[in-house]
């Protein structure tokens, strides 16, 4: 379907220019092709350019569209990068949040580190974006630039080198990819002169008779070969030496250092089982016991006499280091205390009735 011809001499009509009309003075990209909209991030309402040197020439002043009371300035006015301006904000709003957050990965020992640190930085963009808890964050986001400002400046400036160095890299790809252009343009040159050289000079040695013409062509054929092999060989090496000049680099992770080796797991935490007040032999002389280590009716159902052996002993020297006047002392302690408490709650009418009628 054809489009009318605009009239009076304006522009054709474009899709989407009903809605470049100026919020302020109502201008309309349509009857003004050279109009220029400008927005700024505080609000992110657009207006036309003149609107923004009419009112804000002259300082600060509030935003000029109906609801919105922000003060603006002129000096923070841009032009719209992106058509929409939802994307023009989360845009700002990322870029905003990654100058504070800019902490890279090879400052981190471990991929889970790393992960967890990305979904905290989303957490917080996400929140400006969507304006949830927008003060918390705020506050979040100027806690830590001012924790982390030396950190924060040191990033920022790798970062820059590393652009200026990615950029003199690319460069360096372009200025090379030249050359080997170049350099093919100049080998294929060289050959088809090599080649005609190589003709005449066949050609000027079968005018001379100076030998058999077959003998001539082979002749030359090789002299033409050789100098092709010696020219292809140096421009294999010169691109050789080309590559390899490194393009990129690689980063990761911090290299983790190797941890200590792990001690012997001890489940007594270093607690030594030990008998104090005597030794237990591997073997003692017994008639009885001699027997028992020999009898299959005995060993047949796992029975060992170094377990009897070790028992006998513990329970021989079991009560050593035990004071029975201690053990005395303390059950005459917990007796008292027992008919305190019944004592006392005899008195408070808590206790128990028994048959006799006396309190238990």
């Amino acid at each position: 379907m054809s489009r009318a011809p605009a009239r009076n001499g304006a522009a054709p009509r474009r899709p989407g220019d009903e809605d470049d009309i100026c919020p302020v003075c109502k201008s309309s990209r349509y009857l003004n092709p050279s109009m220029r909209f400008l927005v700024n991030p505080e609000c992110y309402h657009k207006m036309c350019e003149s609107c923004v040197d009419r009112i804000f020439s002259h300082g600060p002043a509030p935003c000029p569209v109906a609801g919105c009371a922000r003060t603006l300035r002129k000096a923070r006015f841009r032009r719209q990068t992106f058509e929409d301006l939802h994307i023009e904000r989360e845009v700002d709003i990322r870029r905003r949040v990654a100058g504070v957050f800019n902490r890279r990965e090879e400052e981190f020992e471990s991929l889970r580190d790393w992960n967890n640190y990305l979904e905290e930085v989303e957490n917080l963009t996400w929140n400006l974006l969507q304006g949830v808890d927008v003060k918390e964050t705020e506050e979040k986001l100027d806690a830590y630039k001012e924790q982390n400002e030396e950190g924060i400046k040191q990033n920022a400036a790798i970062e820059s080198q590393e652009n200026a160095n990615t950029e003199a890299q690319f460069a360096a790809q372009k200025e090379q990819a030249r050359l080997r252009r170049e350099a093919a343009l100049n080998e294929e040159l060289d050959e088809r002169r090599e080649k005609e050289e190589g003709m005449r000079e066949m050609v000027d040695m079968m005018a001379k008779g100076d030998g058999d013409a077959d003998t001539i062509a082979r002749e030359s054929q090789k002299v033409v070969l050789k100098k092709s092999t010696a020219r292809r060989t140096a421009a294999e090496k010169s691109r050789q030496q080309a590559a390899a000049v490194p393009l990129f680099s690689i980063q990761g992770l911090k290299p983790l250092t190797q941890a200590a080796p792990e001690k012997e797991y001890d489940p007594f935490g270093g607690y030594a089982i030990k008998p104090e007040y005597y030794y237990l032999r591997d073997h003692y002389e017994h008639s009885w016991l001699d027997s028992a280590r020999s009898d299959a009716q005995i060993t047949a159902g796992g029975y060992d006499v170094g377990e009897y052996c070790a028992r006998a002993m513990m329970e021989a020297f079991g009560g050593l280091g035990v004071f029975v006047q201690d053990e005395i002392g303390g059950r005459q302690m917990r007796a008292e205390k027992g008919v305190g408490t019944a004592s006392a709650a005899a008195a408070g009418g808590g206790g128990e009735e028994g048959v006799d009628g006396d309190v238990l």
